[in-house]
């Protein structure tokens, strides 16, 4: 059956007779009987009884006048999507991120992506970098917010977003120096919260080597997987730490931030969006330019 045909016979229904349904859609009264007998014959019943007080539901029509209702709506909105995203105006944007994004990067990057297309329904997912490459590799997110260096297989383009230096996450009762820094020798004492060994194994492996060209140890007690798991275990008194300086935008009660008096051998803290290689535009593409305004 044609979606007109649907509309009319709604049309007919909502106005209770053929005359004023025919007023209201602005049509020959003769092509829309027309039109409800074509229906009526293809479904090989009789939906309306002609009366003197107007058209009334057979018990036919009385069964299925809600699902054809919302085969209409769901009609009708598909077509507004398809048109909505032809004009580039709408779609569905799938993005895993990093905790390090949530602080500054992706809240504004999402109200810019949303000002440029009002209708773009989006899905985030707060993901390690492991558990984002292995998404981007099976196409089940459409860009990342990873920490780099990283391996993703496929063909992948990749921008730099940010490069932080790292800063010292520390317990609020944690003594600083009269220069309001600590060492890599302090930290290494109150041991460190971290995020696991096979996380992000570049950056971690860089964090060792300054430790050990400053004299000392790198002392990981306590493993974390996230950047507010990590606070939260400061905050408890269980280490110190190592993070972004964006994570200063946090107010988390208990921990304090200072920079590192020896940490220029510290390890640039990266973030950088991975996605798709297409032949075409995507939503991604979008999102990945809007992440560098």
């Amino acid at each position: 059956m044609e979606t007109r045909n649907l509309k009319y016979f709604l049309a007919v229904v909502d106005a209770g007779s053929v005359t004023r349904a025919a007023e209201v859609l602005d049509i020959a009264q003769p092509a829309l009987s027309q039109s409800l007998s074509r229906m009526e014959r293809d479904l090989g019943v009789k939906l309306f009884e002609r009366t003197r007080r107007g058209a009334q539901l057979t018990p036919a029509g009385e069964a299925i006048v809600e699902d054809v209702r919302l085969s209409v709506a769901r009609i009708d909105a598909a077509s507004h999507r398809a048109r909505e995203i032809g004009a580039q105006r709408g779609g569905r944007l799938t993005i895993g991120f990093a905790s390090a994004a949530l602080f500054s990067l992706l809240p504004r990057a999402i109200a810019a992506l949303r000002a440029e297309v009002p209708n773009v329904e989006l899905v985030l997912k707060e993901m390690s970098n492991a558990e984002q490459a292995s998404a981007l590799e099976k196409g089940t997110i459409d860009i990342g917010l990873l920490h780099t260096p990283v391996a993703v297989g496929g063909r992948m383009r990749e921008r730099l977003i940010v490069r932080e230096r790292l800063l010292a996450v520390l317990p609020v009762s944690f003594k600083i120096g009269a220069d309001g820094r600590v060492g890599l020798k302090d930290l290494s004492d109150a041991g460190l919260v971290w995020f696991p060994g096979d996380q992000l194994p570049v950056v971690r492996a860089g964090i060792l080597s300054a430790f050990r060209k400053a004299g000392c140890e790198a002392n990981v007690v306590q493993n974390a997987n996230r950047s507010l798991t990590v606070l939260a275990c400061v905050a408890a008194g269980c280490g110190a730490s190592l993070l972004p300086q964006s994570v200063t935008a946090l107010q988390f009660a208990g921990v304090r931030f200072c920079d590192v008096r020896d940490g220029d051998n510290l390890p640039p803290f990266e973030l950088s969006a991975i996605w798709p290689m297409r032949s075409r535009p995507t939503l991604a593409d979008r999102f990945a330019a809007l992440l560098e305004t």
